[in-house]
């Protein structure tokens, strides 16, 4: 480790890794370039905004057996949202990238490309491409810039910075391509990872997270709408891309001051609402907050609910309510097997999925936080497929592509998970049996039992089964017309 004093105020700033050229002082945010023989202020980094990310500089795990230590990050913004990167350091002084996008997350190494790379402008979600002999789909491709750093980084960086970058999933595999420097990519390759599975330490806990956020924000538990005013629940740190629920004004709290991107517009679908915002649930021992709710729409007016819930450390997932019941949808980071956009099958985990589904949706209504930015009248393309009670979706835009999973969850389970605050209609039939109804199905089994009867003795038989009947309908028919009104 080499330790030097920041230029600007004289503080100790750490380069654990030798391949580190800067440095942002984190007492003064000054940005700090390593020379060779000299260490230089090179301005101010703006600061990063504290999310809903529970990973920090210092936080430490394993990875394909060798340990790391998170040394820096840098924050990234797009037309959709934030994103951040992490620069991690190995024992072996080998470094990395943890991605780290609504939850997921991702361990990358620079490679060297066997072969020619796409260009950036081919490049669209949802089409195969081969990098290093393997069969990718991209997912995402965006411009975007670096808006904060911190800790120590690889390369020379600034907020204002400008990037270009696609990132590509084959199963579990996945590659970006930077297209930062010029046309020609740096490639980077690795896997999704999980923060249980890396066995991740040092995280930021739930109440850090709501108490940096809602510091560098000026609120804990709400804000004022500052297009009318009024007040909107949200997790701090959980999302920072809002909609109030009042005048539908689009706004994003990711800086120190909220501002209107977007005036609301007059939205005629307004939705009836199962599960408010701010309402919570344990789920398998986990605390999760229902943050946003947004309504959608088919190609043919059907719609459905979809309600975002979040826990800091669980992350992100969906309740969809639909005319067919309840179902809970994750984001997958281990992508199908789907060979082109028109094929009728896909594979998952050794399971084939059948083609349910191809349509274009539509938000109508949208309400409280989300991880990325969402308005009434966006669109996208869906693909379903189908293997017993599970189904996997493709959601397809111009800049990105996920796939997603989801199982049905039954009524009385949503009811035990969110109690009071769960105002969904108990399913009945709506089928009222009146008593003549009862009378008329004992009648029948009544002529059925006496049908070989009839042939030794058809005059009594007949007799007594005609008797059976009116003894059975008479009174059925004065309890239905002396039944008090209800």
């Amino acid at each position: 480790m080499q330790t030097v004093s920041c230029p600007s105020c004289g503080a100790e700033v750490h380069f654990r890794s030798h391949a580190s050229v800067l440095a942002v002082c984190e007492y003064c945010h000054s940005t700090i370039l390593k020379d060779a023989e000299s260490v230089r202020d090179i301005g101010k980094m703006s600061a990063v905004l504290e999310d809903y990310s529970p990973i920090q500089v210092g936080t430490a795990g394993i990875h394909e057996g060798v340990h790391f230590t998170v040394v820096g990050r840098i924050q990234q913004r797009y037309a959709a949202g934030t994103w951040n990167e992490w620069h991690v350091l190995f024992d072996d002084a080998s470094t990395a990238w943890l991605g780290d996008s609504s939850g997921l997350y991702t361990m990358t190494r620079e490679r060297k490309a066997s072969g020619p790379l796409p260009a950036f402008a081919e490049l669209r979600p949802g089409q195969r491409y081969t990098i290093n002999n393997e069969p990718y789909t991209a997912a995402e491709v965006r411009s975007g810039e670096c808006i904060a750093g911190q800790g120590e980084l690889p390369f020379k960086v600034g907020s204002g910075w400008r990037i270009q970058v696609a990132d590509l999933r084959n199963y579990a595999s996945f590659a970006t391509l930077d297209y930062t420097d010029g046309p020609q990519p740096v490639l980077y390759q690795g896997v999704a990872v999980t923060l249980e599975g890396m066995q991740c330490q040092l995280l930021r806990d739930q109440d850090a997270i709501a108490r940096t956020a809602g510091k560098y924000r000026g609120k804990l538990d709400a804000l004022d709408c500052p297009s009318c005013g009024s007040g909107i629940k949200y997790v701090p740190g959980a999302a920072a891309q809002l909609v109030c629920p009042a005048c539908h004004a689009q706004l994003d709290a990711s800086g120190p001051e909220t501002q209107v991107l977007a005036k609301g517009k007059q939205v005629e679908d307004e939705a009836e609402i199962t599960l408010e915002l701010g309402a919570t649930a344990k789920i398998n021992n986990v605390d999760f907050t229902v943050i946003g709710m947004m309504r959608r729409s088919d190609d043919e007016g059907t719609g459905w609910n979809e309600y975002l819930l979040y826990n800091a450390h669980a992350g992100f997932f969906w309740l969809v309510e639909t005319d067919d019941g309840w179902s809970r949808s994750n984001v997958l980071p281990n992508w199908p097997t789907w060979a082109a956009l028109d094929a009728d099958k896909c594979t998952l985990d050794g399971a084939t999925y059948a083609k349910l589904y191809d349509y274009g949706s539509q938000v109508t209504y949208a309400a409280g936080a989300f991880n990325w930015k969402v308005a009434v009248g966006d669109t996208t393309h869906v693909y379903e497929f189908e293997h017993g009670q599970t189904k996997l979706a493709a959601e397809l835009t111009s800049e990105e592509m996920t796939w997603s999973r989801s199982t049905p969850v039954a009524h009385d389970q949503m009811s035990a998970w969110f109690g009071a605050a769960f105002h969904g209609i108990t399913p009945t039939s709506n089928i009222k049996m009146t008593h003549r109804g009862v009378a008329k199905v004992f009648i029948i089994i009544t002529l059925v039992l006496n049908a070989i009867p009839m042939f030794v003795s058809f005059s009594s038989t007949l007799m007594w089964s005609v008797l059976a009947c009116v003894a059975l309908f008479v009174p059925a028919l004065f309890l239905d017309n002396n039944k008090p009104p209800t």
